[in-house]
């Protein structure tokens, strides 16, 4: 197999929505059995490139070309018959379904008649696909049954099963624990070496320097390098991608001694068993584990989107009002969930709709809203959090993943929160924009507020905590200080000990 060769060329990628251009004159190539990674922050222009790639986007100039033929036609089918699959960032299922239906969605195995769905040999080809990243995934089970991680697992599955010559993944690990990344990039490995090309997006830097042979760096719709992973470092890359150097940034701590919160022995099922601990004004309280470890369960518990079997929360020394979320928010809690785009914001509404949305009473008089006052304070809250660009009337949908999530944080500081639940903050967001949230979070804790962020990002959670619960099989396993607080400490409390 020869490597040196272009397997995949895109020449003069240009693509405008109405005034807005998207890219302008993208060039890239891929080799014959590389991992190829597309880097650059949110709104760079990375998911445009690849929804023209996948036939998602016709673009507006250029062309596409698989082994030195251009692609014919355009659109999705178009883009599979030339060999390119798609793990697309936001996943792509239907949720009433199996996992099995999900990913045969559109391509069903029929029958010898050709009249029926083969079921049951769709099931057994799933469940084949499945085996190396997560054999415990039942084809059978309905896909919303699944957790988030699983889900993204039996997406990276459907694209492994089309036998394309070009694999092009949009951040496929965004909630994968580090053992299933492992497994995942020993996959990586033996597609390519079986000659197919992988185009990796990803904001993780350690992982694009682990699987990418070779990368291209996008900003503001442009190319601005391309870059041989060995020959550089993760420092280039990131200044490269920004335009400027990022500095390294100190935890700093603003908790005192009053006690807001106090959480005991809350339990649902088994996915949160006998939790207890408190929360002091100011503090950064994180919680890690692994996935499935019951962080984001207990999240939910708090913020009473879900009702505990037993237990009780108590708010500045007042019982809170369990499974009841419009309590919470009236008691000073707010809630970022993990899966912002389907639970966290209304997509076609405007910025200044979604961070009023919990607060309209604040904003109405005799039954009218007054939207000169709602746009008046979203204006303010959005300039002062460093909206971009600074259109609180634009749908939220258009705007990239940090700016979606300076929203919802703004929405909470509208409400007047003074306790915020951050569940994995930095999903799916570029490194600039985290250190943006990471200085937000700090500022909350500056002003009094206290915080609890959830993450799977041990760096995040070393980052911003000032001391950290660990959950393992839905308990606590422990709680480590600031002081004593390493990812070493986090790992030996996360990992069950038949694992470790």
């Amino acid at each position: 197999m020869d490597t040196t060769v272009d397997r995949l060329r895109l020449s003069n990628i240009g693509k405008s929505f109405g005034p807005v251009r998207a890219l302008d004159g993208v060039e890239m190539a891929v080799k014959r059995g590389s991992v190829h990674g597309l880097l650059g922050e949110n709104g760079a222009g990375k998911s445009t490139l690849l929804n023209i790639l996948s036939g998602v986007f016709n673009p507006s100039s250029g062309q596409v070309e698989i082994d030195g033929v251009r692609v014919a036609g355009h659109g999705p089918i178009a883009a599979r018959q030339a060999g390119i699959a798609m793990i697309h960032q936001e996943l792509q299922h239907v949720p009433e379904l199996s996992v099995a239906q999900n990913m045969f969605l559109g391509r069903p195995l029929r029958t010898a008649g050709g009249l029926l769905v083969a079921r049951r040999l769709q099931e057994r080809a799933a469940a084949k696909a499945l085996a190396p990243l997560d054999p415990s995934i039942d084809p059978t089970a309905p896909i919303k049954t699944l957790k988030v991680a699983q889900r993204q697992i039996v997406e990276i599955a459907r694209a492994m099963m089309e036998d394309a010559k070009v694999l092009a993944m949009d951040e496929p690990t965004s909630s994968l624990t580090p053992a299933e990344f492992d497994r995942l990039a020993v996959l990586i490995s033996e597609l390519a070496a079986k000659g197919v090309s992988i185009i990796y997006v990803s904001h993780k830097m350690d992982e694009v320097f682990q699987v990418c042979d070779a990368a291209t760096i996008l900003r503001d719709g442009r190319k601005v390098a391309d870059v041989i992973m060995k020959e550089t470092t993760e420092g280039a890359v990131i200044a490269r991608m920004v335009g400027r150097e990022l500095a390294a940034a100190a935890h700093k701590g603003f908790a005192q001694d009053e006690i807001v919160l106090e959480v005991s022995g809350l339990t649902r099922g088994t996915a949160v068993r006998d939790a207890t601990f408190d929360l002091r004004k100011g503090e950064v309280l994180g919680i890690s584990g692994l996935v499935g470890a019951g962080r984001t369960e207990l999240l939910r518990l708090i913020a009473g989107v879900d009702k505990p079997d037993s237990g009780e929360i108590t708010l500045r020394g007042k019982p809170l009002s369990l499974g009841n979320p419009r309590k919470a928010i009236t008691s000073g809690l707010g809630l970022l969930p993990e899966e912002r785009k389907r639970e966290g914001i209304l997509a076609r509404r405007s910025v200044r709709s979604n961070i009023t949305l919990p607060s309209m009473r604040k904003f109405s008089k005799l039954g009218f809203v007054r939207r000169k006052a709602a746009a008046k304070e979203s204006l303010s809250l959005m300039t002062d959090l460093n909206l971009r660009p600074l259109n609180i009337e634009r749908p939220i949908g258009q705007f990239s993943g940090g700016n979606q999530q300076k929203a919802i944080i703004g929405r909470w500081i509208a409400a007047g929160a003074q306790i915020i639940l951050f569940d994995e903050p930095t999903r799916g967001i570029d490194v600039g924009a985290k250190a943006e949230i990471y200085t937000v979070i700090e500022r909350l804790a500056a002003e009094g507020r206290s915080v609890i962020v959830v993450s799977s990002d041990l760096p995040e959670i070393m980052r911003v905590a000032d001391r950290v619960l660990v959950m393992r099989e839905g308990r606590i396993a422990g709680t480590l200080e600031r002081e004593g607080l390493t990812e070493q400490a986090i790992v030996a409390l996360a990992v069950p000990q038949s694992q470790s």
